[in-house]
C-alpha cells in the first residue's frame, strides 16, 4: 500500500483551512460537519448495497475526507492528531484479537470466543452490554443493534414461543430470589 496520497489529502485540508484558504472550509466545526458526515456514511452504505465498486470508491473517499477534516480540526485545537486516531484503533484491534497479535496468549481458541459484547462491556467498564449504542442512530438501527448485542450473549430465539419460555424462566428466577430474600428477612426477626 502507498500512502503518499493520504498525506496529500491531509495537506489539501490543511491548506483549505489556512488563513488564505476557502471561507467555507475555514468556518467549519466538528458539529457543522456532522450532517455531511452522516450523509456520506449512508452514501457508502448505498454503494455497498448496490454493489457499485466505482461509486463505493468515490463515497469512501468522501467519508475519508470527513475523517481527515475532523482530525485536522482536532489538531488545530491541540486535542489530538490523526496519528493518535490510528494508534488508538491499532491498539483496540490488537487487544481485542490477542490470539492473533499476542505471542504469549494462552487463552481460549479464537473459534470458540463468543462473548465479544461481554468483553467490550468489561473493557469499557460499561454497566450493561446494551451501553455504547450511539443515541444519534436512527431508531430502527438502534433496535437492531440492541438485538445484535443481546443475541451475542444468548438472548435470541427463532420464534415468540421460545422467547416467552425464556421470559417465564427469568421471571421464575426473580420469584425464587425474592422468596429467598424474604426468608432471610423473616429469619432475622
Amino acid at each position: 500500500m502507498k500512502f503518499e496520497s493520504l498525506k496529500e489529502l491531509i495537506d489539501i485540508v490543511i491548506t483549505l483551512r489556512s488563513d488564505n484558504g476557502c471561507e467555507w472550509d475555514k468556518k467549519q466545526t466538528p458539529e457543522s460537519l456532522t450532517p455531511h458526515l452522516i450523509e456520506e456514511t449512508y452514501e457508502v452504505v448505498d454503494a455497498i448495497l448496490d454493489n457499485n465498486t466505482e461509486n463505493l470508491k468515490e463515497e469512501l473517499g468522501d467519508l475519508l475526507l470527513h475523517i481527515i477534516f475532523q482530525a485536522v480540526i482536532a489538531s488545530e485545537r491541540n486535542q489530538f492528531e490523526l496519528d493518535d486516531i490510528i494508534k488508538n484503533i491499532n491498539k483496540k484491534l490488537t487487544e481485542r484479537h490477542p490470539t492473533y497479535f499476542d505471542k504469549n496468549y494462552e487463552g481460549e481458541d479464537p473459534s470458540k470466543v463468543k462473548n465479544w459484547e461481554l468483553n467490550k462491556k468489561k473493557e469499557k467498564k460499561r454497566k450493561s452490554i446494551l451501553d455504547g449504542v450511539p443515541n444519534s442512530l436512527p431508531s430502527l438501527i438502534i433496535s437492531q443493534r440492541y438485538q445484535d448485542k443481546t443475541g451475542a450473549v444468548g438472548f435470541e430465539w427463532e420464534n415468540a414461543k421460545q422467547a416467552m419460555l425464556k421470559v417465564d424462566e427469568e421471571l421464575n428466577e426473580l420469584k425464587n430470589a425474592i422468596k429467598k430474600m424474604m426468608i432471610k428477612i423473616l429469619k432475622k426477626r
